[in-house]
């Protein structure tokens, strides 16, 4: 299993469709015996909070956000934890919105120490 996600900053490596994350989007991530939980912002979302578990290097949750045009969207996702060769961690997502029409796969990484 890949290492904790407990206080990791993780950030898309590319940007989505417009009012929705990006890379300016910074996501922090929290983890206790098998919960995950995230806050994130930037970009096109004024607010974001996402809740849900982890089985193994799986993750599994809902996301809800309020975006720069005052609407907020709601959906699933599913994603698989990836240790990167430099000890940094990506996350390869399966999503679909529940609030809206769409769906899509992103990546995002953990932000390189600076």
């Amino acid at each position: 299993m890949a290492r904790s996600l407990d206080g990791l900053v993780l950030s898309p490596v590319a940007d989505q469709a417009p009012g929705q994350v990006g890379t300016r989007t910074r996501f922090t991530y929290h983890e206790e015996d098998g919960r995950i939980w995230a806050e994130y912002t930037g970009g096109d979302v004024v607010r974001g909070h996402l809740v849900g578990t982890r089985a193994d290097d799986t993750l599994d949750f809902r996301y809800i956000q309020l975006k720069q045009d005052g609407t907020t969207s709601s959906g699933h996702c599913v994603s698989t934890v990836v240790d990167l060769a430099d000890g940094r961690v990506r996350l390869d997502e399966r999503w679909e919105w529940e609030s809206q029409e769409g769906s899509g796969t992103s990546t995002v990484e953990e932000l390189p120490l600076s």
